[in-house]
């Protein structure tokens, strides 16, 4: 986005953009230029008209007066229904418009990096849909039918002024000059202000979605005073470029009447003088009078239409600019096939083959070889598929298709978010199918981030993670993502029923399905307690339910989803302990048979896991069994003592 105070890099960029989407529905907006011409000749030709029903009154010609008056009449009551016409044609062109905006807009930001929303505020994003398209909206509704009018009736008008009388219009070339020049000092310095105007108000509307949400936290902190005093710093600059904005286009209006005022009266004087002198007639000073008159017209609609104009050209960058950012990389080839109920398999594309470190390379069409004399990682492989080859550069691969199987595992991994500042060092783990991996540690020791990178909400700097064998960044990221199950300390609940919400990790699941799921999650008994049973609506992030209710439904809706691998992230942070002990039963059976990434702080949650990996500041210093670390009193068993007190 362009930051705010400056004008836009490149407006012709925008405005090429934007006519872009106005070229989807060119015969829309065909129909609209059509009409809006008839509109505007009729009304020129309709002020010309002036000229022969003058000339006949005083001519004393009344049949002449007369056939001009119903002309005259005829050629408004066209203007009139063209009018009408692409009014309405343009409401509809532009709705067409706007829908087509905000679908790609909203497709785009589906494809975005989850960075992107970690470095920008949810208010911002949302602004783009609100506050920016609907500037849009307002400029395609007022202001391109006008546009187009009020240029045909400045060409027009010029056109007309110096067929009637040459000499008076150019006293009126040198009034349109000077409105230019001033209209176009105005612009410069009014755009300026609408981007800062729209970037302000961006922000501002993410400062109230946080506070709206955050109101709990707000009042326990009693920090509504502090909250007003930060809301009305914003407001105020706010108001501040508002301000800048509307004052400068506001002058336009006055500024071009004045003008045009003066420019009148210079005319009405030198034409009466000519008419005296009989260098022109009294119908066409009549009719040349009118037109000078309505030189300030189409400017004046068009300096209406400017602010319109210029907040619509801030907001279509700023949307534009969103639809810009670089959307998440997938390299992956290798995706994810369903054989069976139950049985999937990674399929590996025709002509190639894994190679070491889970690499694809291109495979050689003869040579196949013992899958024994493999390396270790291509030989486990071969051994699921039956035969490995040789690829071009001699590496033995594995080939054709990969049962899943939920083997994890990272290889000397090195991340931060940003670059620099790296979180995690040198992380060596792996987690066969069926075992149980928990992490523990501090707060921000890495435990969260090592989970995040199994789904490659991120990717790794240095070393690589491999899935059955393949390295993740050649899976494609749907395929990778559905044979992951996650349940999130911050659980987040859809406005929907109950059923929806569950529903939502196998989008083709039966009600019984969704029944299955909600049992073991044990969320089946206070589901069937609610008013409404599974038909109970969820709104507000689930407001309507308590915190551990919300979290059974997040688990039933990754058990719906029937995945290998489960990543568990405090899945039982917010359930009591009874509650907890209520659904270990439901958990087992869910982990059962899965690989399974757990992060907890519970001493009976980790106990259990087949290993248990301390992190301290992004490096693993201890793993073991619970009963292995324990023994060694080292920082496991330190935690261990406060994870006692807290249960």
């Amino acid at each position: 986005m362009p930051a705010p105070g400056n004008k836009p890099k490149n407006l012709l960029h925008t405005v090429r953009e934007l006519m872009a989407y106005l070229g989807q529905h060119k015969l829309l907006f065909a129909a609209v230029a059509v009409l809006v011409a008839i509109s505007a000749v009729a009304n020129l030709l309709g002020t010309y008209m002036i000229r022969p029903v003058v000339d006949a009154l005083a001519a004393g010609d009344y049949a002449a007066f007369v056939e001009n008056i119903v002309l005259t009449a005829g050629i408004y009551l066209t203007g009139v229904v063209a009018a009408l016409g692409y009014t309405q044609t343009m409401v509809h062109a532009g709705q067409k418009v706007l829908v087509d905006i905000r679908r790609d807009l909203f497709e785009h930001i589906q494809t975005l990096p989850l960075r992107y929303f970690d470095t920008r505020s949810r208010g911002d994003v949302m602004s783009y849909f609100t506050n920016d398209v609907d500037t849009v909206a307002e400029a395609m509704n007022n202001s391109f039918a006008m546009v187009i009018q009020s240029f045909i009736q400045i060409v027009g008008t010029l056109t007309m002024i110096f067929i009637l009388n040459w000499k008076l219009s150019l006293i009126v070339v040198v009034g349109y000059v000077v409105m230019f020049a001033y209209i176009g000092f105005s612009t410069r310095r009014s755009r300026r202000y609408f981007q800062r105007q729209q970037a302000v108000l961006g922000e501002l509307d993410g400062y109230v979605e946080e506070m709206v949400t955050g109101q709990k936290v707000v009042k326990v902190f009693n920090h509504e005073a502090a909250n007003v005093a930060s809301f009305g710093e914003k407001n105020e600059r706010l108001r501040l470029a508002g301000t800048g904005a509307q004052a400068y286009a506001a002058s336009m209006i006055p500024a071009v009447v004045s003008i045009s005022y003066v420019n009148y009266a210079i005319v009405a004087a030198v034409g009466g003088w000519m008419a005296i002198t009989g260098a022109t007639d009294v119908g066409a000073l009549a009719s040349y009078l009118v037109f000078v008159r309505q030189t300030a017209m189409p400017i004046n609609q068009f300096t209406q239409q400017s602010n319109f104009l210029l907040s619509a050209l801030a907001g279509a960058e700023r949307v534009f600019a969103a639809m810009h950012e670089e959307p998440e990389v997938d390299e992956g080839r290798v995706r994810l096939e369903q054989t069976g109920k139950g049985s999937w398999v990674w399929r590996i594309p025709t002509g190639w083959g894994i190679g070491s470190w889970g690499a694809l390379v291109p495979v050689a069409e003869t040579a196949v070889v013992d899958a024994g004399s493999a390396e270790p990682a291509a030989r486990e492989a071969g051994a699921q598929v039956g035969a490995t080859a040789t690829g071009v550069d001699g590496t033995l691969l594995a080939v054709g298709s990969l049962p899943l199987r939920g083997d994890v595992r990272f290889h000397d991994v090195n991340f931060g978010y940003e670059a620099g500042h790296e979180v995690l060092h040198g992380i060596n783990l792996y987690a066969e199918l069926g075992q149980t991996i928990a992490f523990v540690g501090s707060t921000g020791a890495g435990k969260t981030t090592i989970t995040n990178l199994i789904n490659r909400f991120y990717d790794v700097q240095d070393g690589e993670i491999t899935f059955d064998g393949i390295n993740v960044k050649n899976i494609e990221k749907d395929s990778l993502r559905r044979s992951l199950g996650i349940v999130l300390q911050d659980t987040h609940l859809f406005t929907g029923t109950i059923a929806e919400n569950i529903r939502f990790g196998k989008l083709d699941a039966t009600d019984e399905e969704v029944r299955a799921a909600a049992r073991i999650a044990n969320a089946d008994s206070f589901i069937q307690r609610l008013p409404r049973g599974y038909d109970t609506m969820v709104t507000s992030d689930g407001a309507n339910l308590s915190q551990g209710q919300r979290q059974l439904l997040a688990i039933a809706r990754a058990a719906i989803a029937d995945p290998p691998v489960l990543i568990l992230d405090e899945a039982t942070s917010s359930i009591d302990t009874r509650t907890e002990m209520l659904i270990s039963r439901g958990m087992k059976q869910l982990m059962e048979g899965r690989t399974t990434f757990m992060i907890a702080h519970r001493l009976s949650t980790v106990r259990d896991a087949d290993a248990i990996m301390v992190l301290d500041h992004g490096r693993i210093i201890e793993r073991g069994t619970h009963d292995e670390l324990y023994a060694q009193h080292g920082e496991y068993w330190q935690l261990c003592q406060g994870l006692k007190e807290l249960d």
